[in-house]
C-alpha cells in the first residue's frame, strides 16, 4: 500500500501509479445482492439459464457494480495521511468498455491525474482502472474525486 503523507507529498504523486489492488472475484451472489437493492434486475444480470445463451454467454457484473467497488479495492492501494477529513466528490468520465463475467476476477489500478487547491484544502483527481484478470480491454475507467480538508 502506498501511503501519502500530507499535501506535499499528494502533489508531489500527480503522474505517479500508485499500484493495484489484489484481485476480488464477482460472484452472483453478490450481482443478485446488488440488483435486489437497486432495481436492476436485467436478465442479464441475474437470469442464469437465459444469460447462458445470450451476447455475454453468462451473467455479468452491472457496470455500477463495478464502479461501487472502487473504494473498498482502492483502500489496498493507496491511503492519504495528515488530512483532517477525506470525502468522495464524485466522478468524471465513466465508461465500461467490456464487461465483468461473473465468477471473474476484478482488481484496480489507481494513478494520480491532478492536485488542485479547492477552498479549505485540496481535490485530488485519481485515474481509476479495474482490470479482468485475463481480459483485452478494461471493465470500467473513471476519474474519482476526492475532497481533503488540510
Amino acid at each position: 500500500m502506498r501511503v501519502l503523507n500530507g499535501v506535499d507529498e499528494v502533489r508531489a504523486a500527480v503522474g505517479q501509479q500508485l499500484g493495484y489492488s489484489d484481485y476480488q472475484v464477482v460472484d452472483q451472489r453478490d450481482v443478485d445482492a446488488f440488483a435486489a437493492l437497486t432495481g436492476d434486475d436485467q436478465w442479464i444480470h441475474v437470469d442464469v439459464e437465459r444469460a447462458a445463451s445470450g451476447p455475454f454467454g453468462g451473467t455479468i457484473a452491472h457496470g455500477l457494480l463495478t464502479l461501487s467497488l472502487g473504494p473498498r479495492l482502492a483502500r489496498s492501494v493507496f491511503r492519504i495521511d495528515g488530512m483532517t477529513m477525506g470525502v468522495n466528490y464524485g466522478y468524471n468520465k465513466i465508461r465500461f468498455p467490456a464487461p465483468v463475467p461473473v465468477g471473474a476476477k476484478i482488481r484496480l489500478g489507481v494513478t494520480v491525474a491532478d492536485v488542485s487547491e479547492v477552498p479549505g484544502g485540496l481535490q485530488v483527481t485519481l485515474n481509476f482502472v479495474w482490470e479482468v484478470e485475463g481480459g483485452a480491454k478494461p471493465a470500467c475507467v473513471a476519474e474519482m474525486l476526492l475532497r481533503y480538508s488540510a
